[in-house]
């Protein structure tokens, strides 16, 4: 329930991606917002304002004469009760109107009387988001201090390719909860690592770790939405990369090694999340071992690089955060770990926690003491260690 509390009008206008309006709809409300829909004349041949009444739980506003606010005026006290306008999707006509200041309905009326933030997600064709009046309509709005989420670029329905697409709701969501997060690493450039890693013993056979990738993914997401500039470094997973997110992929530790030194310099901020292989394969088959070739093969195995430490070392390097997963005396360990690797902060847990799920228990470890934070969500512990990275940074008290 990210949004607990919030007030949200969205705004919907006429386009085809009117009906992906109503799965915002149903994410906002689920993430706790309240959310009170405003449709423009065009979207309603396309969504039908029972569909939003429906999911919002609200009374949909479609004409600025409405005359069930007490003073009749919609366009007024709507957006005095709102955290945040978003309007999606809003059309090519309907940005060219806003950044003319107009005010010729509802919507368009409601933003130039808005007493809130105003936030569009542009949808159109592919020529018409190029044209050069649209690209101008949408740098006034941008000079005028409204906020953009896309659009993507791909499939349309009217069968071409290319940008202009409306982002999904899943990504407007993301957009919404970057809004209202506090920015307390704007401006820094943050680092991570995160999955496991694979050594290749052959072909088709490799060493790796229990990961999911879930906690660095959710990390990343995290330091994202707190403003900062995100790469994330990512072993195999099945995950898709946070909204607004750097991703590198790799697959072995030697790979992640470089990957990650060739940007560290730069970092402002690095988090070893990643279950990085201890040791590799000495020399890999090129091809697939067989069983009934000489009996079971001798593997010799080297160690792998430290990368946490390497960074750790590096003259005026990054602030550096590591990982500890254990299965027994966390607290020992854990400390041990990064008094080893010289960092002022380690992430600790033990592996029947959470490894691999959706949920965990942290401890974090550093020159104060010991700080165990409540079982819950990767993503709520995500934005909990962000939090403590700013305060030991002096980003935030």
């Amino acid at each position: 329930m990210e949004l607990k509390g919030k007030r949200l009008v969205l705004g919907v206008t006429g386009g085809i991606a009117a009906y992906k309006a109503a799965e915002l709809v149903r994410l906002l409300v689920r993430e706790g917002a309240e959310v009170q829909v405003a449709m423009s004349e065009g979207a309603t041949h396309f969504v039908t304002p029972t569909t939003f009444q429906a999911l919002s739980g609200r009374p949909v506003y479609l004409d600025q004469w409405d005359a069930r606010m007490p003073n009749a005026m919609a366009h007024i006290d709507l957006s005095r009760q709102a955290d945040l306008l978003l309007v999606a999707p809003a059309s090519a006509d309907f940005l060219a109107r806003i950044s003319a200041g107009m005010a010729d309905d509802l919507l368009a009326t409601m933003v130039l009387a808005r007493d809130c933030p105003l936030l569009v997600a542009p949808a159109m064709n592919r020529q018409m988001w190029e044209n050069p009046a649209t690209q101008r309509n949408v740098a006034q709005l941008v000079a005028d201090g409204v906020g953009v989420l896309g659009p993507a670029s791909g499939a349309q329905a009217c069968g071409e390719v290319g940008p202009g697409r409306m982002l999904e709701p899943a990504e407007l969501l993301a957009g919404v909860m970057d809004f209202f997060a506090p920015k307390t690493l704007a401006g820094r450039r943050v680092l991570l690592t995160a999955g496991p890693t694979f050594e290749a013993i052959d072909a088709v056979r490799g060493i790796t770790n229990l990961s999911s990738g879930r906690m660095g993914y959710a990390v990343a997401a995290a330091a994202r939405r707190a403003g900062a500039a995100v790469t994330l470094v990512s072993g195999p997973v099945a995950l898709d990369a946070p909204v607004g997110v750097e991703r590198v992929a790799v697959q072995s530790a030697l790979d992640m090694h470089a990957a990650v030194m060739a940007r560290a310099a730069a970092s402002d901020i690095f988090i070893a999340v990643a279950a990085v292989a201890d040791y590799r394969v000495a020399r890999p088959a090129a091809h697939k071992l067989k069983k009934d070739e000489g009996g079971v093969p001798a593997i010799e195995l080297i160690e792998n690089p430290d990368i946490l430490a390497e960074v750790a070392a590096l003259p005026g390097g990054p602030f550096c955060v590591g990982f500890a997963a254990e299965s027994q005396n966390l607290e020992a360990y854990a400390q041990k770990k990064r008094l080893k690797k010289k960092i002022p902060l380690i992430a600790g847990n033990l592996m029947q926690d959470g490894f691999g799920g959706s949920d965990n228990r942290l401890v974090l470890f550093d020159d104060q003491g010991t700080h165990p934070l409540p079982p819950a969500s990767k993503e709520v512990l995500a934005r909990q260690l962000i939090e403590h990275i700013a305060r030991l940074t002096g980003e935030i008290a």
